[in-house]
């Protein structure tokens, strides 16, 4: 797939088959996730895979009662690492460090959307209780949850902004 069809094409899908995700395709996803660019290379993220169903359930109301997150085969979490990026001082911990998470999710949709999987990112849960319920380390912080998985419907695509709405071109 070219990945000006992929960015084109690809829809946040709230809905999913009941099928499951070949293991070959989780190794692509994860392999997406992987080689996305990073602050200094420093690759300041850890993504969780979760397939345990009363995990993707306790997610789904953490994050605000979307229960639709809980009927994919599997739901990603994007973490951004503060202790890798502690380096770079507040900038790496205020800015830095969410481009690099914000830069591997968005590989993981295209990712996805190029395998045939339907995947939304999710920006709405309570942070501290996701990390309770991963039981994730101080240094980590969630910051995206990606329900991923074949979508049962495809929209249309959304409106967007003229495109003089949103750049600016200097010569």
């Amino acid at each position: 797939m070219d990945v000006k069809d992929a960015i084109l094409g690809r829809r946040s899908i709230r809905r999913y088959a009941d099928k499951p995700i070949p293991d070959s395709a989780v190794a692509s996803l994860i392999e997406a996730v992987r080689w996305a660019p990073s602050s200094g290379n420093l690759q300041a993220r850890k993504f969780y895979f979760v397939f345990n169903n009363d995990t993707k359930t306790r997610l789904a109301v953490l994050a605000l009662n979307q229960m639709f997150i809980a009927t994919a085969p599997l739901v990603v979490v994007a973490c951004a690492d503060y202790e890798k990026i502690a380096d770079y001082g507040n900038r790496g911990k205020t800015l830095y460090v969410i481009q690099d998470v914000a830069c591997a999710a968005e590989n993981l949709l295209l990712e996805a959307y190029e395998l045939g999987l339907g995947s939304v990112w999710v920006g709405a849960f309570d942070a501290s209780g996701v990390a309770n319920a991963l039981n994730l380390p101080e240094n980590l912080m969630p910051m995206a949850i990606i329900p991923v998985g074949y979508g049962a419907h495809h929209p249309k695509a959304p409106e967007r902004e003229a495109k003089e709405a949103i750049v600016t071109i200097l010569r």
